[in-house]
């Protein structure tokens, strides 16, 4: 009787009628069909990308092409790799490379390293300090980089760190840290603090919810401000080119520029360091694209 009368309060259906329920198909909603206007539109953007897209893709072919055509004075018809050859054996080119390398990765770090925290407490905290903080990185990102290359160099010179990379790096990070905090504090504010609340009922702390679960759902946002930080360094010439002086500590832009000359210009010699410059950046974008992604924390609220 118990039983029975558990199943007549509950509402409790008869095993037979539950199955029927749960083993019945679930009918699918059609889709809405797509209007010849709204075709004619993903048509038209699809055009328009591409145009796009080709018309920037004109410059890097193009250089491509002079690096591969091979001078006059050789004699040679066709595309060959002797322009890519000539500055990889015999010019300083790896060295620059090399350099750009360690300026670059050094930024990125650097960067990561700082504007991760710093990024967080813009996100999380609600003070007039913190105010005061965003609105500092907000007025230093306003200003240009030029204004302080003069005061940096003077500095730099008495301190000994005119003519190195070490140098050219802690203004690179300093150039870079505003838009990097900005960057990483934009992305965080995207994650719920109610996955942190739940980390901390749990028993962690405010750093280890930072870690745990802040920083690794913030790998896009991380990915992108290492990239910024990557192209700032990689790219820069007027920087590199006050603070650097003697040939063997060039970054790549500057040693590129080396090779203009007054009366003369080895084309094929400059166009084959412009590819040897365009290879790391395309590695990188082509690597990291797939970390890429949005609403990976979406499935961390079901149930919240």
């Amino acid at each position: 009787m118990s039983t029975v009368l558990r199943t007549h309060l509950e509402g409790e259906k008869p095993q037979s009628e539950t199955r029927a329920i749960t083993t019945r198909p679930e009918r699918k909603r059609a889709k809405p069909p797509v209007s010849e206007q709204e075709k004619r539109g993903q048509w038209g953007r699809f055009s328009l990308i591409s145009v796009l897209t080709a018309v920037m893709l004109v410059p890097v072919v193009a250089v491509v092409l002079l690096a591969l055509t091979p001078s006059a004075a050789s004699g040679k018809s066709g595309l060959t790799l002797d322009n890519i050859t000539y500055v990889l054996t015999q010019t300083l080119t790896p060295t620059w490379l090399q350099n750009s390398l360690l300026v670059a990765l050094a930024t990125v770090v650097v960067s990561v390293l700082v504007a991760a925290p710093a990024g967080y407490v813009l996100s999380r905290g609600r003070n007039r300090l913190v105010s005061g903080y965003a609105l500092l990185l907000f007025v230093v990102q306003s200003l240009p980089v030029i204004t302080a290359v003069i005061p940096l160099f003077i500095l730099f010179a008495n301190l000994g760190l005119v003519d190195t990379l070490t140098g050219l790096t802690i203004v690179y990070v300093g150039a870079s840290m505003s838009v990097a905090t900005w960057m990483m504090a934009a992305y965080m504010d995207s994650i719920p603090v109610s996955l942190e609340e739940a980390a901390w009922i749990d028993g962690a702390s405010v750093f280890g919810s930072f870690t745990r679960i802040v920083l690794r759902n913030s790998l896009p946002g991380v990915l992108s401000t290492a990239i910024f930080t990557f192209l700032l360094s990689w790219n820069d010439y007027l920087v590199a080119v006050v603070f650097l002086r003697t040939e063997t500590s060039y970054t790549m832009p500057v040693g590129l520029q080396s090779f203009f000359q007054q009366n003369v210009t080895d084309w094929g010699a400059v166009m084959a360091v412009a590819v040897v410059m365009l290879l790391p950046p395309v590695i990188v974008f082509a690597v990291l694209n797939r970390y890429f992604s949005v609403g990976g924390i979406g499935g961390s609220l079901a149930g919240r």
